[in-house]
């Protein structure tokens, strides 16, 4: 356990200490600041409309839950940038083997790794949740729903950095790992476009394997355990791959 949290730090520290970091997180903190000012501008010169709606959806669907959905989005792009370096970097430089022959498993180095990258996108997600919250400041949000959105985006990066951790295990440079993430992740966003036209054949099983499809539905506070347990697997499967192939590795040297 020890192992893990060494290796976490380490990778942590290395981590803020890049610009790229820093970086990273004021373009994606820019790009959601404005697409809330946006959505905020939205609901105020259409407010009036909603109100005589019957079924009129909240502030908290129209604007935060939407903000959250398109950090969902932003996120797609952001995390393969973060990834690529976790395992490949080290490859490149021939530190790899290092790392192997120390006295830590292929399951603390990859779970270390893992748990540094899921602690800067949780500061990533909640300056994200900091927006929608300022609402509280002029009125009330539904935080049912508010909580339903979060744990899907939580969820959905959790998901994006396990794959691209395995990804990152599998090549020997960043560039090629980052654009091979970015590529299976784009894939799983787009099978709910590929199998949603019809009800029979391959169609269904494609919609339920697309990450959207999951995400969608906590977006709009459904609360399942199928769509939790979908990206479990997912995060799951993505890590012990992982493990595995740094074992088949470290058994090669």
């Amino acid at each position: 356990m020890n192992g893990i949290f060494t290796i976490a730090g380490r990778e942590l520290r290395a981590l803020f200490y890049s610009p790229a970091a820093w970086v990273t997180l004021a373009v994606v903190q820019a790009i959601l600041a404005y697409l809330f000012l946006t959505q905020l501008e939205f609901y105020e010169a259409n407010r009036a409309q909603l109100m005589r709606m019957p079924d009129a959806p909240g502030v908290t669907e129209l604007i935060g839950a939407s903000l959250i959905g398109s950090a969902g989005v932003v996120l797609l792009l952001i995390v393969p940038l973060l990834t690529m370096r976790l395992v490949s970097e080290e490859r490149r430089n021939q530190t790899l083997s290092l790392l192997l022959t120390a006295p830590v498993s292929a399951t603390q180095i990859v779970l270390g790794k893992y748990l540094a990258t899921l602690a800067f996108l949780g500061v990533v997600v909640l300056l994200a949740l900091l927006m929608p919250l300022s609402l509280l400041l002029g009125g009330t949000l539904d935080f049912g729903l508010l909580a339903a959105a979060t744990v899907g985006l939580l969820l959905l990066v959790a998901s994006f950095a396990a794959v691209g951790l395995f990804i990152s295990c599998l090549t020997a440079t960043p560039m090629a790992a980052g654009a091979a993430t970015f590529g299976i992740l784009l894939l799983l966003w787009v099978l709910d476009w590929t199998g949603s036209g019809g009800s029979e054949g391959i169609g269904p099983v494609l919609h339920y394997l697309s990450l959207l499809t999951h995400y969608d539905a906590l977006l709009r506070g459904v609360f399942n355990t199928a769509d939790v347990g979908y990206f479990l697997v997912l995060i799951v499967g993505s890590l012990l791959l992982g493990i595995r192939r740094l074992d088949a590795e470290r058994l090669g040297h």
